[in-house]
């Protein structure tokens, strides 16, 4: 079988769509099929092509036995509405036209979270006359309202009315929560159509490690007790509140070998620095993001890690990829996410829940885990070398390979059934 995947995101860039489509699409090719992604320049989140490329009509590479071909885009940081939108619309006209020189293609795929991408596999689909498969990795444009990024409007209402044109006109649904899958069935999209393929970690990359000893002390963080945050700083994520736990942990004098360790970039990167040095926060340290191959490593050094989303509904229905990553390293979570990722987070035993924007609730799960690591007592609370073994064997039901040939044989009965 011959894929054609429409993404806008993928290495080397190291976000959680680029890392999802490039461990599926190497596990389809290992297992015999064909697979050309058409993707844009990787310049996500800055805005700015990486070195060693060009942001042109047509460049070409093979990564992983995947062939990929990167097509010009409108390129802008991701910050404002409008210019992001220009973006997505000038990879879904570039991609749609890219589409028409990759020959004999059984099925077409394409990834949100923003969905002018799978109007271009729509398009696709129509024009090359077989089946398109929409993968769904949020609720857009839904996500951006919540974050407060667009008011509601005719604009908004046009793209709301658009999106369920496609979740209609698919030849199937895959979603990334069972949460979206019912959101969808109860917007009126058939549940017969819809299946869920949760994300997942690559266990051959993820996997418990020693302490980057030499790392440490590079950072200056020996001797520490380590929580981090490694993923991108956007409005979605509100990390103001692990700002608020570090200034709340400045004042305490039980947490003086605490240490915040934030890694990645995003559109409140700058602002969020800035509120750490106006704050005279020395316990909090920003790095920018690392290359792909160098993660592991840093998530080497975290001793709790701290997910976190802003407080909505509509976040109750995603499961942020780096939980899976978490397991997979044997690193506990502190959970700032309420909903379906919760559950897994209590079901699993991996960490503690707290609630999201409350960065007393924070602050209280950190000293907690910090206490459990050094007493090592479930006196304290949970076990904290508990807590690490229950995540590594959480992390093998969410095994990508599995997930991968999971999605493959969606892909392939939607072929046959059309």
């Amino acid at each position: 079988m011959h894929i054609l995947f429409l993404t806008d995101n993928f290495p080397p860039e190291v976000n959680a769509p680029a890392s999802r489509t490039f461990e599926h699409c190497r596990e389809w090719v290992s297992a015999g099929h064909g697979v050309t992604i058409i993707t844009c320049a990787p310049n996500f989140p800055r805005g700015k092509v990486f070195d060693g490329y060009r942001n042109r009509l047509w460049q070409s590479e093979v990564m992983a036995g995947i062939r990929v071909i990167r097509v010009w885009t409108y390129i802008t940081a991701n910050e404002g509405f409008a210019g992001r939108v220009l973006d997505y619309m000038s990879f879904m006209v570039a991609a749609t036209v890219a589409s028409a020189f990759i020959r004999r293609v059984d099925v077409v795929v394409g990834t949100s979270p923003q969905f002018f991408t799978a109007c271009a596999a729509w398009l696709v689909g129509r024009l090359k006359r077989i089946p398109w498969v929409f993968e769904l990795r949020d609720i857009w444009p839904e996500a951006i309202k919540a974050v407060g990024a667009v008011a509601d409007s005719p604009t908004i209402r046009a793209l709301e009315r658009l999106e369920m044109f496609l979740y209609r006109h698919a030849s199937h649904i895959v979603v990334v929560t069972h949460a979206f899958k019912e959101t969808l069935v109860r917007r009126g999209v058939a549940g017969d159509k819809i299946d869920v393929v949760t994300n997942g970690v690559d266990l051959s990359r993820f996997k418990p490690r020693v302490r980057d000893e030499a790392l440490m002390e590079k950072l200056g963080l020996s001797g520490r007790f380590i929580a981090g945050y490694i993923g991108t700083h956007g409005m979605a994520h509100a990390l103001e509140t692990l700002l608020d736990a570090a200034a709340l942990l400045k004042k305490d004098p039980r947490a003086g070998n605490i240490r915040l360790l934030f890694i990645g970039d995003g559109a409140r990167k700058a602002t969020l620095v800035a509120d750490a040095r106006e704050r005279g926060l020395d316990n909090v340290l920003f790095l920018d993001s690392v290359p792909k191959a160098e993660v592991p490593r840093y998530w080497s050094v975290l001793d709790v890690a701290v997910i976190h989303l802003r407080q909505s509904e509509l976040f109750e229905t995603v499961i942020p990829s780096k939980l899976f990553e978490c397991m997979g390293m044997g690193i506990p979570v502190l959970h700032g996410v309420r909903g379906e990722s919760a559950d897994i987070v209590r079901k699993e035993r991996i960490g503690e829940v707290f609630e999201p924007e409350n960065a007393r609730q924070l602050v209280a799960g950190l000293l907690r885990m910090r206490d459990n690591q050094i007493h090592d007592r479930v006196s304290y609370g949970t076990d904290y070398q508990a807590l690490r073994k229950n995540c590594v064997e959480a992390a093998k039901h969410y095994d990508r390979k599995r997930l991968a040939l999971h999605m493959m044989e969606i892909i392939g009965r939607t072929t046959q059934c059309l």
